[in-house]
């Protein structure tokens, strides 16, 4: 057995139940925090729960651009980005059909694909720098004001959620603090157990972040999703992972861009963020199709993630 190796297994183990617990008590307490103060479901699902979920991406990502290599956050948000297409997607709508709505359709969704082909279009020179980063984050600011926009325009009502307008709580206060704390933590287990273990089999940085890293950092929008599939609370389900994906691209890379400039290597360009992109179209497809995420949609989803798997192991 590889030095060392029992202990990159320990800390890949218990950063991956850190992330896991930290974000649920993240989406519990921001989910509750959002209702409160009379947000509709699905712009929760697409933002407070969205973003909650992709903190994990955000301080893996950061931690290991600072302490590893940029190649790891490039990794894990490209990485966790096609996992929550295929994977968390497939996996909710085989539980359960998914029906889109059509403010998903009409407002996330097309940011969603922008953020995919901004990431596409402004690394094609094999480099995401600071301007790249501030430009990320310049249109996630424009997105977050369009969100506003319509949340002061189109007040939930009662009747829509119970839960609106109930006030903010000091427990719900603590929740996001404690999951926050769990994610920190978790996201440096992660990342030393993680690298470590794969680096000392020889394993490069990028399908480090492509494989385990990204797995591990789709926990959370894997369980939030599931839980609201297996809830009936499907508005959760498809907005959570439409908005990550969006926060993973905008928000994750914007902060590591700024940090320290991101290579792209040539191989990147013409394998992992094709089929980022061709994930997303997929999706895109089979959403405007029927207005639903059927089983047999699920199926294929899960299919094609693990052909995408199997051919970076292979």
């Amino acid at each position: 057995m590889l030095s060392g190796t029992p202990l990159y297994l320990l800390l890949l183990a218990a950063g991956i139940v850190a992330l896991y617990g930290g974000a649920e008590l993240l989406v519990s307490g921001a989910g509750r925090l959002a209702l409160g103060i009379g947000l509709r479901a699905t712009t929760v699902g697409v933002t407070v729960i969205a973003f909650a979920t992709t903190a994990p991406e955000l301080f893996v990502s950061t931690i290991g651009a600072l302490n590893v290599s940029s190649d790891v956050g490039l990794g894990t948000v490209v990485g966790s980005n096609i996992a929550n297409i295929g994977l968390v997607l497939g996996v909710s709508a085989l539980i359960k059909p998914l029906p889109i709505g059509d403010r998903v359709l009409r407002r996330h969704v097309p940011t969603m694909v922008l953020a995919a082909l901004l990431l596409v279009g402004l690394g094609a020179n094999g480099r995401i720098g600071r301007l790249e980063g501030a430009i990320f984050l310049l249109v996630l600011a424009g997105f977050t004001a369009f969100l506003l926009y319509y949340v002061n325009a189109d007040p939930p009502s009662v009747a829509d959620d119970p839960d609106a307008d109930a006030g903010v709580s000091i427990r719900d206060i603590g929740l996001v603090v404690a999951g926050l704390i769990a994610l920190v933590v978790g996201s440096r287990w992660l990342v030393a157990g993680g690298t470590g273990l794969l680096s000392a089999l020889g394993v490069p940085d990028l399908i480090i972040g492509l494989t385990v890293l990204a797995l591990g950092t789709s926990l959370p929008e894997l369980a939030a999703s599931v839980v609201g599939a297996v809830r009936g609370e499907t508005e959760f389900a498809v907005g959570n992972v439409v908005g990550s994906n969006i926060y993973n691209v905008l928000a994750v890379l914007g902060v590591v861009a700024l940090i320290t400039p991101i290579e792209i290597q040539p191989a990147t360009l013409r394998f992992e963020l094709p089929v980022m992109v061709a994930f997303t179209l997929v999706l895109v497809g089979m959403m405007s199709y029927g207005r639903r995420l059927t089983r047999l949609d699920g199926a294929a989803l899960v299919v094609g993630y693990a052909g995408f798997i199997a051919l970076l192991v292979l």
